[in-house]
């Protein structure tokens, strides 16, 4: 796996009056694989979640609320590569499999959204915490 297959997809959001349309996933966007499940994890300002590793498993992560920096690693002692995203830096990260990731919540409260391809199986991630 190569930092360089992570992948950075503007995303759009539709204005509305009465509230924004973010845009997350269609069924036909070219980076979209399959459909496993779709789970959504708040984090705290300052707070880190990871180390997480999924053998082979697609993660689609986008940030509809808050502002979250991302680090992605072939290995954790390795080279970084950092992304952040927001919803004024509305974007969906493509993270292949076999990549290390951890993030931080940058704002007050952020919300994640992560769409894999695979339902998750513990058998097929690794994980280590972040204290």
């Amino acid at each position: 796996m190569s930092l360089k297959k992570i992948k950075k997809i503007k995303l759009d959001i539709i204005k509305n009056k009465k509230g924004d349309i973010l845009k997350y996933l269609n069924r036909k966007d070219k980076f979209f694989n399959k459909f496993g499940e779709i789970y959504f994890t708040e984090i705290k300002k300052n707070e880190i979640k990871g180390w997480n590793y999924h053998k082979k498993c697609f993660c689609l992560f986008a940030v509809p609320y808050g502002e979250v920096k991302f680090i992605f690693a072939k290995k954790i002692s390795g080279k970084k590569k950092i992304i952040k995203i927001s919803r004024k830096n509305y974007f969906i990260i493509v993270v292949p499999p076999k990549t290390w990731f951890c993030f931080r919540s940058i704002s007050k409260i952020s919300l994640v959204v992560n769409c894999l391809d695979k339902i998750h199986d513990p058998k097929e991630s690794l994980k280590i915490a972040i204290d």
